[in-house]
This record gives C-alpha cells, sequence and structure tokens, in this order.
C-alpha cells in the first residue's frame, strides 16, 4: 500500500507530532486552514468515513475520545472544529480516515 498518512505513521516522512497513542496518531498540518490546524488519523488504514463499520469503529470512538486532550495540548479552550473530507466532492486528498482539528481564533460559521 502506498498512503502519504501510513509513511507518517511509521516515521519514513517526517512531521510535526502533537499526540501519539496506540490507536492514533497526531501532527500539525503543513497547509493550515487557521492559526491551529492539527490531523488526526488512526494508526488502522481506514480509506475514509465510508470504510467506518461494526469492525473498526471502536478505533473511531477511541479518536474521538482523544480529540479533546489534543486540542487542550494545542491551547485550544475557545473551541475548535472537527471535519472529515470524504471522497472526491468532499476534497479528501489523501486516501486515509483523518480528522481535521481547526482553532486558534473565531472560525467563519459559513464552510462553503
Amino acid at each position: 500500500m502506498d498512503c502519504l498518512f501510513c509513511a507518517i505513521i511509521n516515521g519514513d516522512i517526517p512531521s510535526n507530532k502533537v499526540y501519539e497513542d496506540e490507536y492514533c496518531y497526531a501532527f500539525l498540518d503543513i497547509a493550515p486552514q487557521a492559526p491551529v490546524h492539527c490531523l488526526v488519523v488512526p494508526k488502522e488504514h481506514i480509506a475514509s468515513a465510508d470504510e467506518i463499520s461494526e469492525n473498526n469503529s471502536t478505533l473511531v470512538a477511541r479518536i474521538f475520545e482523544a480529540i479533546p486532550k489534543i486540542a487542550k495540548s494545542l491551547g485550544l479552550d475557545g473551541g475548535y472544529r472537527i471535519i472529515s473530507n470524504v471522497g472526491e466532492n468532499g476534497c479528501q486528498s489523501v486516501k486515509h480516515l483523518h480528522f481535521h482539528i481547526l482553532g486558534g481564533k473565531k472560525l467563519s460559521e459559513t464552510m462553503a
């Protein structure tokens, strides 16, 4: 498999890691869309939210348990946004499930 995020998780490609546990890996986005922009990825390869099933949903739950810890460590006490893009029309650029944590300022209420 040739997956950018799997290579980052394995340490083959450097990243600015902000969090890691047995279930997920979080690192700063290289093209931030907000003052704080972090990506949280499962260590198990799941292509997108379309592939979440009863067999891997516990892993996704663990990621959502980690997200508040990650946000707090990044100083996002005033709130933040979580986004997951799915498929071509959703602008998913890397085919590995990932969650964007965006914050560090008052975000726009519009998404389009």
